[in-house]
């Protein structure tokens, strides 16, 4: 009776093991951007000021699709429409404290990034939707601030979306957003 019991008892623990699967590999997949950039690492760092200066100020968290030999700006994302600034999930923007953003005050705390590219210039836009799938929740109505800037052209062809924060100047980091061979900067301002 023991045996049949345990036979039984590792039946149904298998078929409950297995009843969850996992899910495929993403084509696109999920990363992250901080600043200060080296953030993630800062338990390395064996100096206490150093280990401090390394505090996430600024995380992004995205998805990056590749170009594959498309062309991006103006035919896979339309000009003039709502971006998702990746694949998959929407993008998100982490202030661990209050900033500045197109010249309003934002609260610390998480945002999506909306962009509407055009040939010339993006506008990017700090959404209070969270946790969505592509543009598909945009509500233009929860937007909170926007700024547009100028793209430039890099020089070299950015096959998979890449973003960085950096420090442009003093209490100024620039979100930067490549991909194919656009370029954008935002400026964010620390508080």
């Amino acid at each position: 009776m023991k045996k049949l019991l345990f036979i039984m008892a590792v039946v149904l623990v298998g078929t409950t093991v297995n009843a969850q699967k996992f899910a495929k590999m993403d084509k696109s997949t999920m990363d992250r951007a901080y600043y200060p950039d080296g953030a993630p690492h800062r338990t390395f760092e064996k100096d206490e000021a150093k280990q401090k200066a390394l505090t996430p100020q600024i995380r992004v968290t995205y998805s990056r699709p590749a170009k594959k030999g498309r062309e991006v700006f103006g035919s896979l994302l339309k000009f003039g429409e709502a971006w998702r600034v990746g694949a998959n999930e929407s993008t998100e923007i982490l202030f661990v404290n209050d900033v500045v953003f197109g010249g309003k005050d934002i609260k610390a705390g998480r945002y999506s990034i909306i962009i509407i590219p055009t040939a010339t210039e993006w506008t990017l836009k700090l959404n209070t939707v969270l946790d969505g799938w592509g543009n598909y929740g945009y509500d233009a109505s929860k937007d909170i601030a926007s700024v547009s800037v100028p793209v430039t052209k890099s020089n070299k062809e950015i096959e998979n979306l890449s973003i960085a924060l950096y420090e442009a100047s003093a209490k100024t980091v620039h979100l930067k957003i490549g991909w194919d061979t656009t370029v954008a900067e935002f400026p964010i301002t620390l508080k």
